[in-house]
């Protein structure tokens, strides 16, 4: 059987602050980089460019370069669309994987 193929938008289902939040923690979580950059970047789509643009004082090109796929944001931007997005970066202990040996 041939099932149709839908487009999912990410963006679509951040709508709370906490769907918002819970995204960009696993992001983080990820450790990558690049991955990193893509989901604040479907978040800032989210929220709107625009609106983004006008609280954050960055242009929309800033913007769309560094949260793009190859984006590589520094950490004054992040910290800036973060605030004006609602949520801050958290530091926490990282626990290793349990199937890592401990290196001693």
């Amino acid at each position: 059987m041939n099932e149709p193929i839908f487009d999912y938008a990410p963006a679509a289902a951040l709508d709370s602050e906490e769907a918002v939040s819970v995204f960009l923690a696993d992001a983080l979580e990820t450790g990558d980089a690049g991955y990193v950059a893509k989901a604040m970047g479907v978040v800032a789509r989210a929220k709107g460019m625009t609106e983004l643009f006008r609280e954050t004082g960055l242009s929309r090109e800033q913007l769309y370069r560094s949260f793009s796929e190859q984006g590589n944001p520094t950490l004054k931007t992040m910290l800036t669309v973060m605030r004006a997005l609602g949520v801050d970066m958290t530091a926490r202990r990282h626990e290793p994987d349990a199937e890592k040996p401990i290196a001693h």
